[in-house]
């Protein structure tokens, strides 16, 4: 199998709804960078995989032709929060099969204030499952992502004897790392007070500090083969060891936890640690997918940087930060840094490729080399990457 590399990464500074560029311009934006980091002319990529969730059918095309117009492929990407991440599992596997040497993946998205919710009314939902486990067991009517999120966290206090305040601290923590970086949208530090105080937003518990904001933005990265890494003089680029997506199974409707994503995380994560051959102990930086800091708890055990149900020791250890087992969403994560939905995989990518080749200025995890990343969508998909620096 092709040894597959990123060779360049971008991103633009995300922004709230209202205050952004137009898609087309962020996600240019992205890509000529991305291009011009790999040090390769545009012309030497075959394909292009463009993610997004909110627009018409050919937005991608319309986001690529302002950084270039080659003639190549273009493929649009929708697979809900997990898609930026898709784009980059497209691309990897295009180039791994030998069928190609260099494809982009790109993500953007243009956001609206407020909660998630569908644009289709006139037909049948694709979470019609989820809204039927959830009725089942009783929780009060809310937008989707909210719900489903603010169940598997209420589940997981029941469950664990959990206390709110574990959520809390992983706001407060998050916060304290988006502090260093200079493309997240928040950046004032937290409280654990704070973050309890604000107003509450499902079950008596989930504040909206817990809840991470609707965002516009956009991020690229050039994915190529080692031999043409060679070829082309790329220097500093990064390693793709291992990559794996789970969807749904029967497990996913066993309870809130794994409706939002336990199961299939698992899943993708241990094929990603056997195909590596390299195990969770040896990974140094974690962006995963903190929609919700519920789901970064959730997160945690489902890629076994601790045990079931022994997240509140692994945060009160402070083993999810600086110092401690793994640096966690070193970022700011989605929570601090935004989730501009098509984009959010890619810029995960840019900050483990930059923590991986020692970029990363005052929020470098020192001496990275091995990077886990963890991007989920509901409906639903779960992308699980490892990168290594050469």
């Amino acid at each position: 199998m092709t040894k597959v590399l990123v060779a360049g990464v971008n991103m633009v500074k995300f922004a709230k709804p209202g205050q952004q560029k137009p898609y087309r311009e962020m996600a240019s934006a992205a890509i000529r960078a991305a291009v011009a980091e790999a040090g390769i002319e545009p012309g030497l990529i075959e394909q292009a995989y463009g993610s997004y969730i909110y627009g018409d059918s050919t937005c991608a095309q319309h986001a690529l032709y302002d950084a270039f117009m080659t003639g190549i492929p273009v493929i649009n990407v929708n697979n809900n929060c997990s898609s930026g991440s898709t784009a980059i599992f497209l691309a990897r596997q295009a180039v791994a099969s030998g069928a190609i040497d260099c494809a982009l993946a790109f993500g953007f998205e243009e956001m609206q204030p407020g909660a998630l919710g569908s644009a289709w009314q006139d037909r049948e939902s694709p979470f019609e499952n989820f809204l039927t486990v959830l009725n089942d067991q009783g929780y009060p009517d809310a937008p989707l992502a909210l719900r489903c999120f603010g169940a598997a966290g209420h589940h997981y206090m029941e469950k664990y004897g959990a206390d709110a305040d574990l959520f809390a601290k992983v706001a407060v923590k998050t916060r304290n790392h988006a502090a260093a970086n200079p493309f997240a949208l928040f950046t004032s530090e937290l409280t654990v007070e704070e973050v309890l105080a604000a107003p509450v937003l499902y079950m008596g518990y989930l504040t909206r500090l817990m809840c991470c904001p609707p965002t516009c933005g956009a991020g690229a990265a050039v994915i190529c083969s080692e031999a043409f890494a060679k070829k082309h003089n790329i220097s500093d680029a990064v390693e793709i060891v291992a990559q794996a997506m789970a969807t749904d199974t029967p497990a996913t409707w066993s309870d809130p936890i794994n409706l939002v994503g336990a199961d299939m995380t698992r899943r993708a994560a241990q094929r990603v640690y056997e195909t590596a051959g390299i195990g969770i102990a040896d990974v140094d930086v974690v962006e995963l997918h903190d929609c919700f800091t519920t789901n970064e708890v959730i997160t945690y055990e489902g890629l076994g940087l601790c045990a079931e149900g022994e997240a509140t020791a692994f945060v009160d250890a402070g083993d999810n930060t600086y110092g401690g087992k793994f640096v966690v969403n070193p970022s700011g994560g989605l929570m601090s840094k935004g989730h501009p939905i098509g984009a959010t995989g890619l810029a995960q990518c840019y900050e483990l490729v930059n923590q991986l080749r020692g970029n990363a200025g005052q929020r470098q995890v020192p001496g990275a080399r091995i990077a886990l990343q963890h991007n989920l969508g509901l409906g639903g998909a779960v992308v699980v990457t490892m990168y290594r620096s050469l």
